[in-house]
C-alpha cells in the first residue's frame, strides 16, 4: 500500500542536515542541489570526497563541517538526511533526530525513512515528482527521463498563458475552475500526441 503523501518543500528556506561526505552523501547533495539550487544544507563528515566538496563549492548555502556525528548538529534543522557508511550511526541520527520530531531520510533504509528523495522532472515552473514508494529507485531514474523526453520545453510558455489567463477571469470559484478545465484539457491531448 502507497501511504505517501507528496508535498513540494522550500528548501531553500529550510536547514537541512546531511550527515555523511562520501558516495551516498553526493548523491543526496547532489539531488538537492539539482532542485533547488539554493538549499540551506549543512553537512557533516569525518571526510568529504573530492566529489562532494566540487559540488558543495559550487553554491554558497552549503557549509561543511570536519567532525563525527554529534546531536549537537541537529539544533536548529528541520530535516536531517542520513547518508554515513555505518548502519549504527544511521539509526542514532534518525532515532535522536525523531525525538526532536525532525524529519529523517535514512539512505537506501526505507523503514527508517519519513520521506524519499525521489525523481524530480523540471521544465521551467513545471515540476513533476515521482515516487516508486522506495521500492525502485531505478525505476523512478527511467520514469523520469522518459518524462524529460515527452514534456516540451514550451510547456513554462503555456504555464505563463493560463496564469495570466486565469487572472483575467470573472466570476465565483467554481466558474473559473470550471473554466480553466475547458481550456486545460487540450493540454493533456497534445502532450499524448
Amino acid at each position: 500500500m502507497n501511504n505517501l503523501y507528496p508535498i513540494f518543500l522550500k528548501v531553500h528556506e529550510l536547514n537541512i542536515l546531511l550527515v555523511g561526505g562520501g558516495n551516498v552523501g553526493t548523491e543526496k547533495l547532489e539531488f538537492l542541489l539539482k532542485s533547488s539550487p539554493k538549499a540551506q544544507v549543512t553537512a557533516v563528515s569525518r571526510e568529504f570526497s573530492q566529489s562532494f566538496i566540487d559540488l558543495a563549492e559550487k553554491t554558497d548555502t552549503v557549509t561543511m563541517i570536519e567532525d563525527i556525528y554529534h546531536e549537537k548538529y541537529l539544533g536548529a534543522k528541520h530535516m536531517v538526511i542520513a547518508a554515513t557508511d555505518d548502519k549504527a550511526v544511521n539509526r542514532q541520527i534518525r532515532d535522536e533526530a525523531k525525538e526532536r520530531f525532525l524529519l529523517v531520510n535514512v539512505a537506501d533504509t526505507p523503514d527508517l525513512c519519513d520521506f524519499y528523495l525521489g525523481g524530480i522532472v523540471t521544465k521551467g515552473n513545471l515540476k513533476v515528482a515521482i515516487s516508486t514508494n522506495g521500492k525502485s529507485p531505478t525505476a523512478a531514474k527511467r520514469l523520469r527521463q522518459l518524462l524529460e523526453e515527452v514534456l516540451p520545453e514550451e510547456i513554462d510558455d503555456l504555464l505563463d498563458n493560463l496564469n495570466a489567463y486565469r487572472d483575467t477571469l470573472k466570476g465565483d470559484f467554481e466558474y473559473k475552475v470550471k473554466a480553466m478545465n475547458e481550456i486545460t484539457e487540450g493540454l493533456v491531448k497534445n502532450i499524448k500526441s
